[in-house]
């Protein structure tokens, strides 16, 4: 069979690891502050193993090939999760995908001090409280402190202290999705649930190894944000675009898994 054929995998076979679990989704205290986000219920994280050797400078190939072999794969289309926008259910993908669009995320910072600057420009107050602001509208999210300011109003005062290179870490990501939320999302007052929540999720879903060279600890793992289309167009994470709403595959190419983290957009969980 020649390659690029539908039944052509490119020799990329996965297979879905249910026995891999995240604590950071199931831990009491996440759990409750997923549910006060609003995304409870609608927030996902999966792993599946592949059989190819991974190369980080060879990413392209495994976006072409290894993601198209992934959404055709036997064991991943009864198994990847996703949620139906008609019945709100979480459902598995019963359609064929023709289409794969994947960014390639930034994934190189291995501390939180990162958000140091967030005390340091006022944006949070030493006893970790966020400043509040006046009201405003950035659709569709209200903003009513400081920190929504910095994530979302382009033209405020302090977006600048995180570059757009800074924005588009995969650290950034993560933490901006949890202070943004769901669509009946309860903001913080205080900054260190977001932190505690971003940390446990980054470390669960990122692999790091100490170099042998430098001793350095370093991260192993790519990260791809990820859009398949079918005959109709998107098809996952969702038919509805959202800026919540997403799918990343965090490669780790030493144990040869894929993490996948889900999200999709809407009324959370409450009870």
């Amino acid at each position: 069979m020649a390659a690029g054929e539908p039944g052509d995998l490119g020799g990329y076979y996965f297979r879905f690891l249910p026995q891999k679990t995240f604590q950071c989704l199931s831990t009491p205290e996440t759990t409750s502050r997923l549910r006060q986000w609003s995304m409870l219920g609608r927030v996902a994280a999966q792993a599946f193993g592949f059989d190819q050797t991974f190369q980080a400078y060879r990413k392209d190939d495994f976006v072409m090939v290894g993601l198209r072999a992934f959404f055709k794969d036997p064991d991943v289309i009864p198994n990847l999760k996703l949620l139906s926008d008609s019945s709100g259910q979480w459902i598995t993908l019963g359609t064929e995908v023709k289409k794969i669009e994947a960014i390639n995320v930034p994934c190189t910072q291995l501390s939180m001090s990162f958000f140091n600057r967030l005390y340091n420009e006022n944006i949070v107050r030493d006893s970790g409280h966020i400043v509040k602001c006046l009201d405003s509208f950035c659709d569709p999210f209200p903003v009513s402190d400081e920190l929504r300011k910095v994530l979302l109003v382009e033209d405020s005062e302090k977006y600048g202290i995180f570059s757009q290179p800074d924005r588009e870490e995969f650290l950034f990501c993560l933490f901006k999705h949890l202070c943004l939320g769901g669509a009946l999302c309860q903001y913080e007052d205080v900054l260190p649930p977001y932190l505690q929540t971003t940390k446990l999720l980054y470390k669960d879903l990122v692999s790091v190894r100490k170099n042998p060279q430098t001793k350095k600890i370093q991260i192993t793992s790519s990260v791809f944000k990820v859009t398949a289309y079918d005959s109709a167009g998107v098809c996952y994470p969702s038919t509805k675009s959202h800026e919540q709403t997403f799918s990343y595959f965090i490669v780790d190419p030493i144990k040869r898994h894929v993490h996948v983290l889900y999200h999709s957009y809407g009324v959370g969980d409450m009870s």
